[in-house]
């Protein structure tokens, strides 16, 4: 079964209902989840479960009865709870809502591979990110990037008893999802212990988001991909933070600086109402010593006044003490990979470890001699990144020798010292002095003198053709011919 699809034909019900595309996948979240708690045993209460709505069979009844249900189990406990929290029903035809709830009925969900299941789900966020500024793409980070950042930071669980793994700006838990089915294909095969496993799935997955409707579709991601994250709802930067510590960072805080402000509350050392730089402050913050990050950023944070501040203090460990980072890789992104929601920003990727200082900083330039990404027509892929992965290395906090490329390029401190922490490293070509006029008219006219001489020698060849000269005048003779039958024809006609 093409579950896709399948998924996405669920969606076609809910656009002919007049659903708007970024609640596609939230209205079917909601049925969905009920469906696969029934399925797993999980507790729902009676009169409010699938079976309440399976067998509703008066039509104009069931919208209330789903408003009813949803009400209800948005003031259950633990991830039923947290699911159904503020929840809405954009289905307004009592038919489609049959239709669709029939379907899903017809589909014993926790007898396909969980695996299969979580990534249709993952698949069809990424449909729905693409139908434009409307869907999901501000909070959906393009799959092949993510699968790169995850397959060099290498988040394992089983480095030690305590590492966990967050994402301070978690959208639909694409880093988190994407991080724990590398961990599966890479250690699926061992043997853990009960413990091992239980600490896995229940306490290693962190995520907070702002907005309700991506954090229902990071807690259903992880939940489809049989993970039980606690994903909190609150604003990362200007909410309360909380002392909890992460092993390892992955995030693409949102572009662009709506409603930035100073922020009182925190201690920020570095203090900016860019947005975008304190999610970089708060990150550090959050880490735990040795703890590595990888960023998604716009370009504006390697090189405006604020960011040589931040480098400044956290590159130089004289400032930042145990806060200082090892920024030792940096990417910049092609063009065009988050036109959907930031046409025209240029992206890069940060790499660090805390509590190590910088030695040097490794910039790859993903932009040199790549065509702009669009959705159609030069699709981002893993083949994007096939060369930087290579160059990265294979360890996961930078540390690997790596060799010089056109692309790959090296800067000391001392060099970052001495741009003033200007991050951006531009290539600055320098344009040859322009040599004098005389130089040049004396230039055009050699150039003019070899044309000239070229178009004599030919008329001198074709001259000295006798055969060519006798066509030229047999052709003559012929249009003088042709031409008299025409007149004599016209005065015919006459």
């Amino acid at each position: 079964m093409d579950l896709v699809n399948k998924l996405w034909g669920f969606c076609n019900k809910l656009r002919h209902d007049g659903v708007d595309p970024s609640d596609y996948i939230e209205q079917l979240t909601y049925l969905l989840f009920i469906k696969m708690a029934e399925e797993r045993g999980i507790y729902v209460p009676k009169g409010f479960d699938w079976n309440s709505l399976i067998t509703k069979d008066d039509d104009a009844l069931l919208l209330s009865h789903l408003e009813s249900v949803l009400q209800k189990l948005k003031t259950e406990g633990g991830i039923l709870g947290e699911i159904f929290s503020d929840p809405v029903s954009r289905v307004k035809n009592s038919k489609i809502l049959k239709a669709l709830i029939q379907e899903i009925n017809s589909i014993h969900w926790t007898s396909i591979d969980a695996d299969v299941v979580g990534l249709a789900f993952e698949e069809l966020i990424g449909r729905v990110a693409n139908e434009g500024k409307k869907g999901a793409g501000q909070y959906f980070t393009p799959r092949p990037l993510i699968q790169t950042i995850v397959n060099v930071i290498k988040p394992n669980p089983l480095e030690s008893k305590n590492f966990n793994i967050g994402d301070v700006a978690v959208g639909t838990a694409g880093f988190l999802v994407v991080s724990y089915e590398w961990f599966k294909s890479k250690y699926g095969n061992h043997k853990l212990s009960k413990t091992e496993q239980n600490r896995i799935v229940e306490k290693t997955y962190f995520g907070q988001e702002l907005v309700q409707r991506p954090r229902r579709l990071a807690l259903m991601n992880m939940f489809l991909h049989g993970v039980n994250a606690e994903i909190k709802l609150g604003d990362t930067i200007y909410g309360v933070t909380d002392e909890r510590y992460f092993s390892c960072i992955l995030s693409n805080p949102p572009f662009g600086n709506k409603g930035s402000k100073q922020v009182p509350d925190r201690s920020f050392p570095v203090k900016t109402s860019d947005k975008q730089l304190n999610f970089i402050q708060h990150i550090i913050e959050k880490l735990k010593p040795g703890g590595r990050a990888a960023i998604v950023l716009p370009d504006s944070c390697l090189s405006n006044d604020a960011a040589k501040r931040i480098w400044s203090y956290y590159l130089d460990i004289n400032k930042s003490k145990s806060e200082v980072c090892n920024l030792h890789t940096i990417i910049k992104l092609p063009e065009g990979i988050f036109a959907a929601y930031a046409n025209g920003v240029k992206a890069c990727v940060l790499f660090f470890q805390k509590s190590v200082p910088t030695e040097t900083l490794w910039m790859y330039d993903a932009r040199k001699g790549t065509r702009k990404i669009t959705t159609k027509s030069n699709i981002l892929e893993l083949k994007h990144f096939e060369e930087f992965e290579r160059s990265y290395g294979s360890d996961p906090n930078g540390t690997s020798i790596r060799t010089q490329t056109d692309r790959f390029v090296p800067h000391s401190f001392d060099s970052i010292v001495s741009r003033g922490f200007d991050l951006s490293f531009t290539e600055i070509i320098k344009s040859a002095p322009l040599p004098h006029p005389e130089i040049i008219i004396d230039e055009m006219i050699a150039d003019y003198e070899r044309k000239i001489s070229a178009l004599k020698e030919l008329k001198s060849k074709l001259s000295a053709n006798d055969e060519y000269s006798e066509t030229l005048v047999n052709d003559s003779s012929s249009a003088d011919s042709s031409s008299s039958k025409r007149k004599k024809t016209s005065k015919i006609i006459k």
